[in-house]
């Protein structure tokens, strides 16, 4: 109930700050009737009612002015102050709203400036100009202590929505994040074997023509299925009223043997081998793995001296387990070392980012090995400690 009315005074301001005004004024009416000791000693009633029909109608603009606004408020609970009529919270309402939207909109340095002021205004008014003789607790530490109380809720408000803007920002960024990942993979994975299927067809044009023909099948698989993978990842960037066709399902180990299959026209032999029963992953840390074992992969065909990688993945009932590695020596100096390069700061990334781990280096007997752990489904990286 509580967040249908506040959906339907966002979408209706002007009239939401109707009811609040109608709301106070009758509320401040009552007030009037109520605020002193002693019968003998009570101020007209109908002057209280005209200070506070101008101050509630004041509320109208408080969140257009609300500097404006809390100016009049107060100037018009120092006028009922003056008149003899003790400043309980029910005449206090108008000059507690006016400052709750001050505080919520505005910075902290003008919050504290305008809530001192209005707080010293009003306590002096009522110490040295109310002509009945009220509780001096009552008509001075109590209306203050109202003012500022409205005006930390207000400040609170203010909070709140920082806070979520950032945790949105947050999230965009994240967002943002992993599409760049995502590019990031496919482009290098496609360009790289479409590059090394041109370099061998070439080669092969002139002596073994039928070779090179396959090869150039190949090559066609290939950015066919690049420009597929590209379509769906920017497809992320769309926006959510878009009606275009629906995205592809995002890759994952399902895709493993085509994905080492497509090495093969670039002269890297893949053997795959698992260990344990395979379980069910969830949808992230599925194409976790999959990206992981692309980039490594295609790090090996892009930077090692070799024919052969191996992909072993290892089933536990809590997660995953996965070790590329070649036997391969660096085709250029340019080979980043252990733990360096972007490619495996992304692998290392993505890895983190579903609450795993993953170490990357030279294997003493020689070539390199990456080694991802990964949990079944994402958790908090934080709660993952890695070495």
């Amino acid at each position: 109930m509580l967040t249908r009315w506040q959906r339907h005074a966002e979408a209706h301001p002007r009239a939401a700050d109707a009811a609040v005004a109608l709301l106070l004024f009758g509320v401040s009416f009552s007030g009037s009737m109520l605020s002193t000791t002693e019968p003998s000693d009570r101020p007209t009633w109908w002057t209280g009612v005209l200070i506070s029909a101008v101050s509630c109608t004041s509320l109208l603009w408080q969140r257009g002015r609300p500097r404006t606004v809390v100016a009049v408020t107060t100037v018009c609970a120092m006028g009922t102050s003056a008149m003899g009529f003790l400043l309980t919270p029910l005449l206090l309402g108008p000059v507690m709203s006016a400052l709750y939207w001050l505080a919520a909109g505005a910075d902290r340095k003008t919050t504290r400036r305008y809530t001192l002021g209005v707080a010293v205004l009003v306590g002096a008014t009522a110490l040295f100009a109310d002509p009945v003789n009220h509780s001096l607790l009552l008509k001075t530490l109590n209306p203050i202590a109202w003012v500022l109380l409205s005006a930390m809720f207000g400040s609170g408000v203010q909070l709140r929505r920082a806070y979520l803007e950032a945790l949105q920002a947050r999230a965009a960024h994240a967002e943002r994040l992993r599409i760049a990942r995502e590019l990031h993979d496919v482009v290098a994975h496609h360009l790289t074997l479409a590059n090394a299927q041109a370099g061998t067809a070439a080669h092969l044009a002139r002596t073994h023509p039928d070779q090179a023909q396959r090869i150039l099948t190949d090559l066609t698989g290939t950015t066919a299925s690049a420009l597929r993978e590209l379509k769906a990842t920017v497809g992320l960037l769309r926006q959510a009223n878009d009606t275009e066709t629906p995205l592809e399902p995002s890759p994952g180990l399902a895709r493993l043997d085509d994905l080492t299959a497509s090495f093969a026209s670039t002269g890297l032999t893949v053997t795959v081998t698992t260990q344990g029963e395979p379980r069910e992953l969830s949808a992230a840390v599925d194409l976790t793995a999959f990206r992981i074992v692309q980039e490594a992969l295609t790090n090996v065909s892009k930077h090692a001296a070799t024919k052969t990688a191996y992909v072993h993945l290892a089933h536990a009932p809590d997660g995953l387990t996965l070790k590329i590695t070649d036997d391969g020596r660096p085709t250029a100096p340019t080979v980043p070392a252990a733990g360096h390069g972007f490619g495996l700061i992304g692998m290392r990334e993505r890895a983190h980012s579903v609450g795993g781990h993953l170490h990357a280096g030279h294997r003493p007997e020689g070539g390199f090995e990456v080694v991802a752990e990964l949990p079944s489904h994402p958790r908090n990286p934080e709660e993952n400690s890695a070495p």
